[in-house]
């Protein structure tokens, strides 16, 4: 089969008397403030889609809760479309209701009331789905757990006893397979989306860091076949940023799997400079500042100082033209003595 390069190619260079590798991205399909962005996944995903949240993009963060595995990430974007939802996989534990294949902040007293508040969900994510500019999708693990009696891979097991499910990991088939059926449903209805395909760089190290590593192999495997496949599918290298770029245990917090605020922010600049436009780059810069000004708690509201800062802050406010700052506007109005 014949290579061919991925769309978000990235550039490794080395620089003159540098002790690190860095890893440069070179710009991609931009994103715009206006874009309609759905971020789903892993606890990463949701990291990402608070981030964009927070720089005033329109986004929905991870509507289902984290999922690991790329089936039932798949999978659950799919059943949107058609409001399926698998009624064997409901389990009871200690009068409370969950499904197998959502996450345990899904749950109910009742298994009717699951039904519906899952179905509203379903409604709400279908909806925004035909709508959406931008689905970023972030894979956590390979592996996978199979409910034996139903045959079915479940996203989440809710503490079940183990010897319900089978645990094994996913071909690179499989998963190319899985988004290709998303793929394939989502473009009947939403023929403008893009997808941006990342690794998670958060060590699963329960399943040992030698299976860690064959399980991130395969997701990366996966993700370089579908970019290869698709058009409007781009890679985003979060897992090689962590794992070569930063390179360094000083960048993890103190449980040694999860990426600390720093290095967050360090892969957030650079999919900010793979993907932001000089215009966003400039709004976000500003916000940056402006949430500064917001998050400021002064000693004495009421002094002179602080309703001259509140006045030039509510300047700078109303002259952002970009984004809506009504919620902002007001809370800063409603601080002036004077108002």
């Amino acid at each position: 089969m014949k290579f061919k390069h991925p769309k978000s190619i990235q550039i490794i260079a080395m620089k003159d008397n540098s002790f690190r590798t860095e890893i440069n991205s070179i710009p991609s399909h931009p994103i715009e403030l206006k874009d309609r962005i759905l971020t789903t996944g892993s606890c990463f995903a949701q990291q990402f889609g608070d981030w964009l949240q927070g720089n005033k993009f329109n986004v929905i963060s991870n509507p289902f809760g984290t999922t690991y595995n790329p089936i039932s990430i798949h999978k659950n974007l799919l059943d949107t479309l058609t409001s399926k939802l698998n009624e064997s996989l409901f389990v009871e534990q200690d009068s409370i209701w969950k499904h197998y294949d959502y996450h345990s902040q899904w749950w109910a007293s009742e298994m009717k009331n699951l039904i519906d508040q899952i179905h509203k969900q379903q409604s709400e994510v279908s909806q925004l789905l035909k709508k959406s500019n931008v689905v970023i999708i972030t894979y956590g693990t390979a592996w996978v757990y199979v409910h034996k009696a139903e045959k079915k891979i479940v996203s989440n097991c809710h503490k079940a006893s183990t010897t319900l499910f089978e645990k094994r990991i996913l071909t690179v088939d499989e998963i190319v397979d899985s988004f290709s059926d998303l793929h394939e449903e989502l473009k009947k209805v939403n023929s403008d989306v893009r997808f941006i395909l990342t690794v998670s760089p958060v060590r699963h190290i329960k399943d040992t860091l030698q299976l860690n590593s064959v399980s991130k192999a395969a997701l990366r495997l996966a993700c370089d076949s579908i970019v290869n496949k698709y058009d409007k599918v781009d890679y985003f290298p979060s897992y090689e940023i962590m794992m070569d770029d930063l390179r360094d245990y000083r960048f993890y917090e103190r449980d040694m799997i999860h990426p600390t605020v720093e290095a967050f922010d360090y892969i957030s600049q650079k999919f900010s400079d793979q993907y932001f436009p000089a215009d966003v780059v400039s709004f976000v810069e500003k916000w940056k500042n402006l949430k500064q000004a917001l998050q400021h708690k002064p000693f004495h509201p009421s002094s002179s100082q602080h309703q001259l800062f509140l006045k030039e802050l509510l300047t700078k406010l109303k002259s952002i033209k970009e984004v809506s700052l009504d919620e902002e506007i007001n809370l800063v109005q409603s601080q002036l003595t004077n108002a």
